[in-house]
């Protein structure tokens, strides 16, 4: 497998092959949402094949956020998110980061787990709509 930096039209072509989200996003909405913010896109990729995404903007000097991110079906449980998450943490360190940031939703336990173990810790809960779309908001802080 390898990860590495990719385009925003990758990252959508991912991103519509992974069924949990309702509405995928496009390289439109993708380059609207990172533009000016300084992004990172990641991908995974095995085999000439992508299978796993993971975008990130900068929300200060000092804050990085982990935007959205996902593995398709196929390519889950042989380490694809946590090689992506290092890969990210690692770009964010060197960047000059104190804090990464990351929401996620009780609908996704795996994210949920996958967060606890890398050692981020949950700051706040959203309420919104039913339970399984409770907004869980992560931080992970180290020093420069």
């Amino acid at each position: 497998m390898n990860i590495r930096e990719a385009s925003l039209a990758e990252a959508a072509s991912v991103l519509a092959r992974i069924e949990e989200f309702d509405h995928p996003e496009t390289e439109h909405s993708l380059a609207t949402r990172v533009r000016g913010r300084c992004p990172l896109i990641l991908v995974a990729e095995k085999e000439g094949e992508l299978i796993g995404v993971k975008i990130g903007y900068s929300l200060s000097e000092t804050c990085y956020y982990s935007w959205l991110g996902g593995v398709v079906a196929e390519g889950r449980h042989n380490g694809v998110a946590q090689a992506l998450m290092h890969t990210q943490e690692a770009w964010v360190k060197a960047q000059g980061y104190l804090e990464l940031r990351v929401k996620s939703r009780n609908r996704y336990p795996s994210m949920l787990r996958l967060l606890l173990r890398n050692g981020y810790q949950i700051e706040h809960m959203e309420k919104k709509d039913g339970i399984e779309d409770y907004r869980l908001h992560f931080v992970k802080s180290w020093d420069k």
